[in-house]
């Protein structure tokens, strides 16, 4: 469903340390994408699909702190980015990175809202 935060990301400066900590202070599961410099992060119980099985859950990860993305970001989920990209602009909201493909998995990309908050958008691939 369109609109939902689906997701969230946390920019480190060590995955290897942020790795640690996170696993051993609340338990998260990880697993590391190397190729990517990125960690997917599991707080909750997923389905057969690697969705939170939980309503209201939410699973995340961890990535390398640089520019758009120096604090941590929630991660709407979209229809189509393209066209809430379009729309972030409208509304007064700066693009700070255009969709990008992530895998096979789907597109990412970033904005500002006009309070000044980074937000991350996301579209699941065929979606």
């Amino acid at each position: 469903m369109a609109g939902q935060v689906v997701h969230f990301e946390i920019p480190v400066d060590d995955l290897d340390r942020a790795q640690s900590f996170y696993r051993e202070a609340f338990g998260w599961r990880m697993h590391s994408m190397p190729e990517m410099s990125y960690t997917t992060v599991t707080t909750a119980a997923v389905d057969e699909q690697g969705l939170p099985a939980e309503p209201g859950a939410i699973n995340g990860g961890l990535l390398m702190r640089q520019e758009p993305v120096t604090g941590p970001v929630v991660v709407v989920n979209v229809e189509d980015i393209d066209a809430a990209l379009a729309r972030v602009r409208e509304l007064g909201g700066r693009v700070l990175r255009e969709r990008i493909t992530v895998g096979d998995m789907g597109y990412s990309a970033y904005f500002t809202d006009p309070e000044g908050n980074t937000i991350g958008l996301w579209q699941t691939a065929g979606g």
